[in-house]
């Protein structure tokens, strides 16, 4: 049987967080709470005579990211209409970028499941307005056109990526420099950032580019992975069977988690693509273009180098932690207060990522918890001086996570201090083992593994305050003591 291997490119819809739409003053507002068609003037309405007009603000937004991803700048640019008809689509066409777009032959890298990276080439960052929206209820369509010209820059992938996985990473990835950026929030249930795939598979080796299809409108990051996932494995079935693949718009249906077909795939011919008439040749200069240079933010692959260089932390926990900025803000808060950088991220890492686990909270969250990264800072800093142990600041970590408050201040009303004192463990060891004759004889008789049976004995005798290494080492040499 032939082995196939998946051709993916991945086209971005990113929502520019501008102050006013792309071509007219009215106001961005929040699409999914707004009242309906109340952020609407005759131009984003499409009214006969109206002239757009170019969002300054919306261009350096598309420079920074083309910048961040390592794309060239072309001097000239210009604005398109590509021409189709929708119902939230007031004007019949949309004003995009076509022949000339704002960023060209960039990349971007990913990390990989097995621990290395690479390279996925970006074709191509354009600017463009975007649609109304359409809900359907009981067979009537409702249009709002709140959201139609807001300022969306569509980022185009080549077809570098080959699993279902490394689409996620891309995707995340590309989210995250949006959002380090301050362009773009991310955040997929509001629609702000959406993704399509072009899928197709080929056999093993070869260079073909075989029939695709476009899964569109990709509302979160789980649904893209489990999407290019079921059509990979869907498009492999139809060639092994004989078949072959109809290149079609498909849709990705969240409840039976299969794609459908929604229409048969146009070309861009289809859309008639001309010049607007309306809008001049924007000319982007290269003194621009390093103005925006200037303001680019330290981006997470610089960010993870410097917490790698800089402050000791493996490639795996640095890229976690700045795989979110809110994370990274919320970990780098922490370090100001005074915490060690590579116990930091650990309870970061660990504990805390799996209070928010059980809790259902996304990543992003991280700086609304109780626990505070001054909290953490110092229940790291409780450790490392000696006054509790692991085990006893992985409980306080769970009590401030749920109610927050001071660490020292907990330690001291609760009486949490670790026991230092040796008297007061050799005493507690010598209990433990006077209780236990059975696993101590055990024990002599040459089963070692049972240290750790006598050890959790004592340590919970202790209500687990007990400093680990005293108690390990005394309690080695009262059961060398009983050796007969």
């Amino acid at each position: 049987m032939t082995a196939y291997e998946p051709v993916i490119g991945l086209e971005v819809h990113a929502e520019l967080e501008t102050a006013s739409k792309m071509f007219c003053a009215c106001e961005v507002v929040d699409s999914t709470s707004a009242r309906p068609n109340t952020a609407i003037c005759p131009v984003c309405l499409g009214m006969p005579g109206v002239l757009p007009v170019v969002n300054r603000q919306a261009v350096e937004y598309g420079l920074m990211v083309g910048l961040a991803l390592h794309c060239e700048i072309p001097a000239f640019n210009q604005f398109a209409r590509k021409s189709y008809f929708y119902p939230d689509l007031p004007k019949g066409y949309q004003i995009s970028q076509y022949e000339y777009p704002l960023a060209v032959n960039g990349w971007l890298e990913i990390d990989l499941p097995d621990g290395a990276s690479r390279q996925i080439r970006i074709r191509r960052a354009h600017l463009e307005e975007d649609t109304g929206k359409l809900t359907h209820v009981d067979g009537h369509s409702l249009v709002d056109l709140n959201r139609a010209g807001v300022p969306l820059l569509e980022i185009v992938s080549e077809a570098d990526i080959h699993s279902a996985e490394e689409a996620e990473a891309y995707a995340r990835k590309l989210r995250a420099i949006l959002q380090y950026l301050g362009v773009n929030s991310g955040d997929m249930s509001k629609g702000v950032l959406r993704f399509e795939a072009n899928v197709s598979v080929r056999p093993v080796g070869s260079d073909e580019l075989r029939t695709r299809t476009e899964i569109k409108n990709l509302n979160s990051i789980r649904s893209l992975a489990r999407g290019v996932a079921y059509e990979i494995e869907r498009q492999t079935a139809v060639w092994e069977s004989g078949g072959a693949v109809q290149q079609a718009t498909m849709g990705w249906d969240e409840t039976r988690q299969v794609t459908v077909v929604q229409r048969v795939k146009e070309s861009a011919d289809d859309y008639r693509y001309f010049p607007e008439p309306d809008l001049p040749v924007l000319e982007i200069s290269p003194e621009w273009v390093e103005t925006v240079r200037a303001q680019l933010p330290e981006l997470p692959d610089a960010k993870r180098d410097r917490y790698m260089n800089a402050l000791g932390l493996t490639r795996y926990d640095a890229s976690v932690l700045v795989a979110e900025r809110a994370v990274a803000e919320y970990f780098e808060a922490a370090l100001a207060a005074g915490g060690d950088p590579k116990q930091l991220a650990n309870y970061i890492t660990g504990d805390v990522f799996r209070q928010m686990n059980l809790e259902g909270r996304e990543r992003e969250e991280i700086g609304s918890l109780r626990l505070t990264p001054q909290a953490l800072a110092q229940l790291v800093t409780l450790v490392q001086q000696g006054t509790i142990n692991h085990g006893i600041a992985k409980r306080l970590l769970e009590t401030l996570y749920a109610e927050g408050g001071d660490p020292a201040a907990l330690v001291e009303q609760q009486g949490l201090a670790q026991v230092t004192d040796e008297s007061v463990l050799a005493g507690a060891i010598s209990a433990v083992l006077d209780e236990n004759p059975d696993e101590v004889a055990r024990y002599l008789a040459g089963e070692d593994k049972l240290i750790k049976f006598l050890m959790g004995k004592v340590m919970k005798a202790l209500r687990g305050k007990g400093d680990a290494q005293i108690v390990q080492r005394l309690l080695a040499d009262q059961l060398e003591a009983r050796r007969v």
